[in-house]
């Protein structure tokens, strides 16, 4: 299974401990160059920036369609744009972006996407976490993650909490 991530589900899961997640789930995150400066270019004082530097499971590619990535960066941000231009390439079976523009762009290439909640859900229903309520509540309150009311009450149901 080939899954690319953009920042955000790196960094606010790493930021409430659950990075692993993203291992148990899918063995391997492949990032854009774009992502990885995002998280260490300042040193190790970004969730899941030491983690990237140790760990060999979330692994760095380049991008080579530079025309796309800077067409995209007309209306992303370089870690998104890179995100969906290597999940492209690399024919991807998920994309991890949570970033709602991203997404919409994600999909106008054919791409299957998720983030951190579809994440979550996923984890519950296989076993990894026994709850998803108090992860939720972490990146509200730790990750300062911005979720509906709405959708924190769907993403509950979903599961069954």
């Amino acid at each position: 299974m080939i899954v690319v991530s953009n920042t955000s589900p790196i960094t606010n899961l790493a930021a409430v401990g659950q990075l692993h997640l993203l291992q148990q789930l899918y063995n391997n995150i492949i990032i854009p160059s774009a992502v990885y400066q995002e998280l260490t270019r300042q040193g190790d004082t970004i969730p899941g920036a030491m983690e990237l530097q140790t760990e060999n499971w979330i692994q760095t590619q380049n991008i080579t369609n530079l025309t796309l990535a800077t067409y995209l960066q007309t209306q992303l941000h370089e870690g998104e744009s890179e995100a969906i231009v290597l999940a492209i390439a690399l024919n991807a079976d998920w994309l991890l972006i949570d970033e709602e523009l991203g997404r919409k762009v994600a999909a106008e290439y054919g791409l299957k996407f998720t983030g951190i909640l579809g994440v979550l859900i996923e984890a519950k229903h296989k076993g990894l976490i026994a709850a998803v309520k108090p992860i939720l509540d972490d990146l509200i309150t730790i990750a300062e993650f911005w979720v509906s009311d709405r959708l924190y009450d769907r993403v509950l149901q979903a599961v069954g909490e």
